[in-house]
């Protein structure tokens, strides 16, 4: 017979997974993929476990707690830095999802369309991770490391998201693509986080989710826009050459053809959108 576990304190979590469990935040991945068929894992609920929550920032950034719901983070007092994430956040699912969806949840999934992920890779987010043994951070782009795989230890837990401050003032954005506006699985998505010194790009990270087994840098692409005057030729600089990370497949939603075009436009819009 399966257990259900749902403790308060992160050490009872952690002494829990001495033997395997399926973790359990916000559900919204957990509960449909399971529709039809009883429950036969051990489950660990971690929503009880108060040092997993909150938003809070200190001089070196910020730190997201791994339970913060989609509808806190956009409710939270954050600076531009965040708007990119915001806007993903009010796309993830319906106003239900974005209330016990939880952004560790969204990265732990690792699915490719994980619509929280390109924004935190341009971010240069790191995962905290907790086990019996201490504590540890990972840059994003290491955490997720292929279709629905992590490099989480089976006695490990996610604790928070860190970012960092910026050099200098930043800004984000997001767009997504998809068979309609709301409540769809992305055909892409691509996120972008400038920081801006004299009118100038100081520095760019540019991230491309749903067209490759895990959401993509584009380092080409950042270092032509290093210098670049924060104007309405922003987007011209982008060329089909700077999409070589990805590797779009054909699926259901789209061609991987069609995906490279879109990709490509998205990028050049989303770029637009932050001329002065």
């Amino acid at each position: 017979m399966a257990a259900y576990l749902r403790p308060q304190r992160l050490d009872e979590a952690l002494n829990a997974l001495v033997r395997p469990h399926t973790v359990l935040a916000g559900g919204t991945d957990f509960y449909p993929a399971r529709v039809g068929r009883p429950i036969t894992e051990d489950v660990l609920d971690v929503s009880a476990i108060a040092e997993l929550r909150g938003i809070s920032t200190d001089a070196q950034g910020w730190r997201l707690g791994a339970t913060a719901t989609w509808s806190e983070l956009v409710e939270a007092d954050l600076p531009p830095l965040f708007d990119g994430l915001k806007q993903a956040a009010r796309e993830v699912g319906g106003r239900q999802i974005q209330n016990a969806g939880t952004l560790a949840g969204n990265l732990c999934n690792a699915s490719p369309a994980a619509d929280g992920v390109p924004c935190l890779l341009a971010l240069g987010a790191e995962i905290e991770v907790a086990g019996r043994g201490g504590r540890r951070r990972v840059p994003l782009r290491q955490f997720i490391t292929g279709v629905r795989r992590t490099s989480l230890a089976v006695d490990e837990l996610v604790t928070a998201i860190h970012v960092p401050r910026p050099l200098h003032e930043a800004r984000s954005g997001f767009l997504k693509l998809g068979a309609r506006r709301y409540l769809v699985i992305s055909i892409a998505m691509v996120a972008a986080t400038l920081e801006v010194a004299d009118g100038r790009v100081a520095s760019a990270a540019i991230a491309v989710g749903a067209c490759s087994p895990v959401a993509e840098r584009l380092p080409a692409l950042e270092a032509a826009l290093a210098g670049a005057a924060l104007d309405a030729r922003l987007a011209d600089r982008v060329e089909a050459a700077h999409l070589a990370p990805l590797a779009p497949i054909d699926d259901i939603r789209g061609s991987a053809a069609y995906r490279s075009g879109a990709v490509l436009a998205l990028v050049r819009r989303l770029l637009g959108g932050f001329a002065t």
